[in-house]
Formats: structure tokens, sequence, C-alpha cells
């Protein structure tokens, strides 16, 4: 069972361009996020999503201090699997990141882009439900 984890874990790293990226420090300096594509292998189902490097959190001032402290601090991007529940069950998923952004706003153009260029809320493999939570999978007829 050792091998098969030691096998699952190598699989589901990020991928970009033919390389793996496990490290912060592997990530181009200045980006925010990235615009990313999970697949199954064997059903062929696929899904497009965005996430960021880094989180912001607001923390409570200190004793004395009026002002409230903003930290900001990496996030779990390297062992995030999706916000869809159907790809979060997925053992052997490959995910691959698509383009690295500099904007949050790119990384939702990014997205956008990926979804309609393929088809995504047409195609019944594509496992993402909409776009921009404006255009909906269930309101476009499948052919």
């Amino acid at each position: 069972m050792y091998q098969r984890e030691r096998f699952l874990k190598a699989y589901n790293m990020w991928i970009y361009k033919n390389t793996e990226v496990t490290d912060i420090s592997q990530i181009p300096e200045g980006v925010v996020g990235f615009v990313y594509m999970i697949s199954n292998p064997d059903t062929k189902e696929y899904y497009f999503g965005k996430k960021s490097c880094y989180s912001n959190r607001t923390l409570k001032p200190l004793k004395g201090f009026k002002r409230k402290r903003k930290v900001t601090k990496e996030s779990d991007w390297v062992s995030y699997q999706s916000s869809n529940n159907v790809v979060k069950s997925w053992n052997n998923a490959k995910k691959e990141i698509l383009h690295y952004c500099y904007t949050k706003k790119e990384m939702t153009y990014y997205e956008l882009q990926a979804i309609l260029c393929t088809d995504g809320l047409t195609d019944s493999r594509c496992l993402n439900e909409n776009a921009l939570g404006k255009f909906f999978k269930n309101e476009f007829k499948n052919d």
C-alpha cells in the first residue's frame, strides 16, 4: 500500500509545461495565482478553476494598539484539489497549471476563457457548472 500512496502523491502534483511544481520558489516572482485544469484520465472528465498562491488575513490588534494587522501567507495551493466535490474525490487526478497570473482579474479572465473556449458549459465531460456565476450549464441544450 505504501507504493500506491507514493504513486498517487507523485501523480497529484501540479504540472506546468511538463515540469512538476511543488514549491512556491518555482513560481515566478509577482504571481498572485494560477488557472488550472484537473482531469481524470479514466473517465475523461475535467474541471477548470483558479487558485491564489497567497491568502490575506486580518488579525486583531496587538495589545495596546488599535489598528488591525494584515498578514499575507502562502495558501494551501500545493495540496489543493478543487472546490468541486466530484473532483475532490478523484485519487488519480492530473493537475495542470494553464496560466500564471499577476492579478486576480487576470485569473478570472483566463478561467473564463478556458471554460468558454473548450465549450465547457455544453460538454458533458466538463464538470464546471457555471462561468462567472452568470452562464449556467443547465441553461444550454447539450447536443
